[in-house]
């Protein structure tokens, strides 16, 4: 399989939930990639992002970062990184011939406006917090009838699966749920490629990207998109890389940036 063929599948345009794409009506101009952002913009669960710490919680400067306006920035990075991304595979010609070169780029700025979409209040204290009260003896009792995979999702809670289930189950739930997002968005937003339960022997840290409930939804997509191994587990979509780095890239200013604007650090020791 040559990278024509590769691109084919990772960029391919299905919508989860659909009925599928005619390839011939496919306009850049308003692409099922840059529906995914709108669903995603106009959402309850993205404007509650405003209320959501990005690393200073409580604070009453209103220049410090939320997880909103960290997203914002972060769509606004990813969406320059896939365009360049696009017409660089333009040039060596290993985009398909139902692809714009846009593409990467409209899907990058839909998958990192909701990269932080079930992230909880007061960022990773927040999901410390949640795994703290799960593990605790006395709260068992609600998870005992559960199988021990399903237990460790919420022991071991973690807000890019929030974010999966988010997308995909939770909003729109009285229209079947999610907001039916194409599959290179979905797998884009997906920096874990696996379980809670996996997650222990691969890294030993509570980093998954989705629960029991949405493996089937998960599977479904990467299946679709060529993701899945030989090995019998998935890669991660190579967009994913470029949202991963537009996240890095501004969570290592801004963090610097608001730091510096609540006087935790000066000039001279930033220097």
């Amino acid at each position: 399989m040559n990278f024509q063929e590769k691109w084919r599948k990772l960029l391919l345009p299905l919508r989860y939930g659909g009925s599928g794409m005619d390839f011939k009506k496919l306009d850049p101009a308003r692409s099922p990639f840059l529906q995914d952002r709108d669903r995603i913009i106009y959402s309850s669960s993205f404007r509650r992002l405003a209320r959501k710490t990005q690393v200073h919680p409580l604070v009453r400067n209103d220049h410090i970062h939320t997880r909103l306006s960290h997203s914002l920035e972060v769509s606004s990075v990813g969406r320059s990184l896939g365009a360049m991304a696009g017409y660089f595979l333009r040039r060596r010609d290993e985009l398909p011939e139902y692809a714009a070169p846009e593409f990467p780029g409209q899907i990058l700025e839909a998958a990192c406006l909701a990269h932080d979409i079930g992230n909880p209040p007061f960022g990773h204290a927040g999901e410390f917090a949640i795994r703290d009260w799960f593990g605790d003896p006395a709260n068992h009792t609600y998870m005992n009838a559960l199988e021990e995979t399903h237990q460790s999702d919420f022991r071991c809670f973690d807000g890019n699966a929030q974010g999966f289930r988010v997308v995909n189950v939770v909003e729109n739930n009285r229209d079947q749920g999610g907001f039916r997002l194409t599959y290179p968005t979905l797998a884009s937003m997906v920096k874990y490629p696996w379980d809670s339960w996996q997650s222990r022997t691969r890294s030993g840290k509570c980093k998954f990207n989705y629960y029991q409930a949405e493996a089937g939804i998960f599977e479904e997509v990467f299946c679709a998109l060529g993701l899945k191994t030989r090995r019998g587990d998935f890669a991660r979509h190579p967009l994913s890389l470029l949202a991963e780095a537009a996240d890095d890239t501004c969570y290592r200013i801004v963090d610097m940036e608001d730091a510096r604007e609540l006087d935790i650090i000066t000039l001279s020791s930033a220097t």
